[in-house]
């Protein structure tokens, strides 16, 4: 999923040759989930029309504080409302005329009067001949605009309308995009984290084909791993052996089978995590002695396994954390789970315990939806409504963020 999925973004279209190019860059926002006002100067419009920019945007294009066919009805394009209404705006192309207005500050148009009331970030793409590109004006306007926090889409080397070959070509679309989305991903709160994450059940092997488990899809912990991924941290999901089938992009799955195996790779990876979340439904016993041929049952009249305790997965990282890092470990109880939970808090060294209970529908095992209790190192708790696990991982991560800082 695009990080520019549910954004508005503003777009500005100049009276510049490379406006042709603004109908793909609508695209392109669209392709991705974005919501796009068009706003267009009176002299863009001799390069596309406002039809084909409101036909690919789905929405009305404003070019005018009050078109022709809204006079008689005292009705105008308010510059303020669609300033305050968008998440981003970029500007593109931007003419050298419209760089010199919005550097001076000059409001003599509805698009730079949507600039002037913009409170969200805002991206410039210039787009002019190489010789007007070059003009000392021009680069003192990019400077002073970028001073003020304006973000330049540098303007590309290759041939120009007028014949020439140099720079000043706009960006192309899907540069615009991907420089817009490189933004995002660099101002998302998680950016330059290290999220690590275990899910799913373990396998617990008896003999080659035999194994002791549980019902854990791994569902919770994956929708976490999404979440952080989405937030912009480096997330590795370290999974069980799940029957479920689980989408890798923008995170790393380091795939385990046994509490052994989870306890090495979480082992190997926690030191340089920033967050840990330990959602995984880890066996607490496994066979003292894994046959190395298929147990038969024939002439037996019981077959007693004797088990021993698993390493304690969220009890050993609790051990080596570091004041700089999270730890966050789940609890599934059937009765008495706040006090469980408590305890665990306390004795694990954990930051915080997500309680589940099951014996409530819609909670447990192979379900979509949630419902958590979470108690913090602090002494506070906090209650989250049954939901859909990708929505609850969402809250938690949310939560996370602002209880420790991260």
């Amino acid at each position: 999923m695009s990080l520019l999925n549910g954004k508005k973004i503003l777009l500005g279209v100049s009276g510049s040759i490379a406006a042709y190019k603004s109908a793909l860059l609508v695209r392109e926002f669209i392709k991705r989930g974005a919501e796009v006002q068009v706003v267009i100067t009176t002299s863009a419009k001799d390069f596309i029309t406002p039809l084909t920019l409101s036909t690919l945007s789905k929405r009305p294009v404003f070019s005018e504080f009050i078109e022709d066919d809204q006079k008689a009805y005292g009705v105008w394009n308010n510059h303020v409302d669609m300033g305050l209404w968008a998440d981003y705006m970029v500007i593109a192309p931007a003419s050298s005329n419209t760089l010199s207005k919005i550097a001076s500050g000059a409001c003599d148009n509805l698009l730079t009067a949507v600039y002037l009331s913009a409170k969200c970030p805002v991206f410039v793409a210039p787009a002019m001949d190489l010789d007007m590109y070059a003009n000392g004006a021009t680069q003192d306007n990019l400077a002073l605009l970028k001073g003020r926090g304006v973000q330049i889409i540098d303007s590309e080397v290759g041939e120009l309308a007028s014949g020439l070959d140099g720079k000043g070509r706009m960006a192309e679309p899907e540069n615009i995009v991907a420089y817009l989305e490189g933004y995002l991903r660099e101002h998302l709160p998680l950016a330059g984290k290290q999220v690590l994450i275990n899910a799913g059940p373990t396998h617990e092997h008896i003999d080659p084909v035999r194994f002791i488990g549980n019902n854990s899809s791994g569902t919770m912990g994956y929708a976490l791993a999404r979440a952080a991924t989405a937030l912009g941290a480096q997330t590795t999901l370290v999974l069980g052996p799940t029957n479920k089938t689980f989408d890798s992009k923008g995170m790393t799955i380091v795939p385990v089978v046994s509490a052994h195996d989870m306890y090495v790779e979480m082992t190997r990876l926690f030191p340089t995590a920033d967050l840990t979340i330990c959602s995984a439904a880890v066996a607490d016993f496994t066979p003292e002695v894994v046959a190395d041929q298929k147990m038969k049952k024939s002439g037996l009249e019981e077959m007693i396994i004797k088990l021993v305790p698993t390493v304690d997965i969220l009890k050993s990282l609790g051990e080596r954390k570091t004041e700089a890092q999270v730890l966050v470990g789940f609890a599934l109880e059937t009765t008495d789970g706040a006090a469980y939970a408590q305890k665990k808090l306390a004795t694990k060294n954990a930051d915080a315990i997500v309680l589940n209970e099951l014996g409530e529908s819609g909670v447990g095992f192979n379900t979509t939806t949630n419902k958590v209790d979470v108690f913090i190192s602090n002494g506070s708790s906090h209650a989250y409504r049954l939901q859909h696990k990708e929505e609850l991982a969402k809250e938690l991560l949310g939560d996370f963020i602002r209880w420790f800082n991260l």
